[in-house]
């Protein structure tokens, strides 16, 4: 168990900390495109330029290069989840393997092929396409730093091997030799389940990839209301239009545009340290040679990597809502999350000791009930959507991209007949019982962590009924 209190060697960890995002504080950044000022018309308009939406415009042109897209941002490309994340992207479609046998048992051999042809597409496209966004296969480690954790990793070993994937149950030596720290009881390795990636320098690869196949792309351009006009959709903006056939919503945590869609999804937020770049001293202490992603196993849980140039991006365990589905800028610091953090990880890197932490930031991470993305249709099945990703979305997004696509077309492929494509998630309640048992249910995580895993009435009430929480 964690403790919370800062300590004199993690204040003077922040002392020279910058509240800004890792990934965009970059030199290479692009330039901003201009926002749309006229009214047009498109075979397919996306809103949100985040991964969905850029997925979903190069599927679309490498399926139909005779399309007219056009891809609305309301902020800047990568500027919401896209660009805040931890550079993890994942194989997993679920959420995770426990969590896709609770949901769906029988689907899960598709699920996790499906998810790994994903997986294998993004790589092969960075390659092809030349994007520098330091992707790297290293897999990840899910850590025990407490006893009752090692047997849950023992039973998910033994559930992914039953499935064919390529797990490996590390104990303490064998953990500590690929990642040093104190707190290590036991690890689960998935050697090729996960990469590494810089995820703005991601973003923008396939923003350039879209534009070089055609899709008109417009920047600072915020949608205020979409519109069935029988043959169309009209899309509106604060200063144009767009007349489409066609539309793929890829908001994600940010308002929807869709007032259905609200009662799905929870914005949550997530906060993020980024160190220096170790020494070549620090990096022995550590050592870390395989750039591994790592994750503890508690259900406020911490998750982490190191980057090509050797620092530490340190994320996780608090997740923040806030009333009425709270969302805006004034959520993205919180001093007192960036305090735990940094006393966390001197607690799991003890050696670490003088490491500074030169970016600090936050985001909204859009959770549904069931941690993983849903989709749906309206205007007579002229618009899409699809939200919920709960933190894993750089990879699955692709996979979300694809499925939208299938719902526009009204065609019928393996993807679209899955239970996870056909369902939706259980709903929130409205407020104020949504405030009320989100704040009960992370009440309860945290007694649960404390308590050897130990989940209350509250929290088995929720498993039983689908909605159970992780942070």
């Amino acid at each position: 168990m964690f403790d919370d209190t800062p300590t004199d060697i993690s204040t003077k960890s922040l002392s020279n900390v910058r509240n800004a995002i890792f990934w965009l504080d970059d030199p290479g950044r692009p330039g901003s495109r201009p926002s749309l000022e006229e009214h047009v018309t498109a075979d397919l308009c996306i809103v949100g330029g985040g991964f969905s939406g850029l997925w979903t415009a190069v599927l679309a042109k490498q399926q139909h290069p005779d399309w007219r897209v056009v891809l609305l941002e309301g902020d800047r490309l990568a500027g919401g989840a896209s660009g805040r994340n931890g550079g993890f992207c994942a194989a997993s479609l679920t959420h995770g393997l426990a969590n896709g046998m609770s949901r769906w048992p029988s689907e899960m051999p598709v699920l996790l092929r499906l998810g790994s042809e994903n997986l294998d597409a993004i790589e092969r496209f960075v390659g092809d396409h030349g994007i520098d966004c330091e992707f790297i296969r290293s897999g990840d480690l899910a850590i025990a730093t407490e006893p009752y954790q090692v047997a849950n990793l023992i039973e998910l070993c033994e559930a992914g091997t039953a499935l064919g994937m390529p797990y490996e149950f590390l104990d303490e030596e064998s953990l500590k030799s690929r990642v040093n720290s104190p707190t290590y009881l036991a690890g689960l390795f998935d050697r090729s389940g996960t990469a590494m990636l810089n995820p703005a320098r991601l973003a923008w690869g396939l923003a350039r990839v879209a534009a070089d196949m055609g899709v008109d792309i417009y920047e600072q351009t915020p949608v205020s209301t979409i519109n069935d006009k029988s043959e169309t959709v009209s899309v509106f903006t604060r200063s144009g239009s767009v007349a489409a056939a066609r539309v793929a919503l890829a908001t994600n945590a940010y308002p929807p545009l869709l007032r259905r869609i609200s009662n799905y999804v929870v914005p949550v937020y997530d906060y993020v340290l980024m160190s220096e770049p170790l020494s070549h001293e620090q990096l022995s202490l550590v050592r870390w040679d395989g750039r591994e992603g790592v994750s503890d196993s508690a259900n406020q849980f911490h998750y982490y990597r190191i980057t090509e140039d050797g620092r530490i991006l340190w994320g996780g365990y608090d997740a923040v809502y806030h009333s009425g589905n709270g969302f805006g800028r004034e959520h993205e610091v919180d001093n007192g999350s960036f305090q735990r953090l940094a006393a966390h990880f001197f607690q799991t890197f003890p050696q670490l000791a003088g490491l500074e932490f030169t970016h600090a930031w936050g985001g909204a991470i859009d959770t549904c009930s069931r941690f993983s993305a849903f989709w749906g249709k309206v205007h007579g099945g002229k618009t899409v959507y699809v939200s919920g990703y709960t933190g894993l979305g750089v990879g699955s997004s692709r996979f979300g991209a694809q499925v939208m696509l299938d719902l526009l077309h009204g065609r019928k492929t393996e993807r679209t007949e899955l239970l996870m494509v056909k369902k939706k998630p259980k709903p929130f309640p409205p407020e104020p019982l949504r405030t009320i048992g989100i704040d009960w249910t992370t009440r309860s995580l945290k007694s649960a962590d404390r308590n050897a895993g130990h989940r209350n009435l509250w929290l088995r009430t929720l498993d039983r009924f689908g909605l159970g929480f992780d942070s």
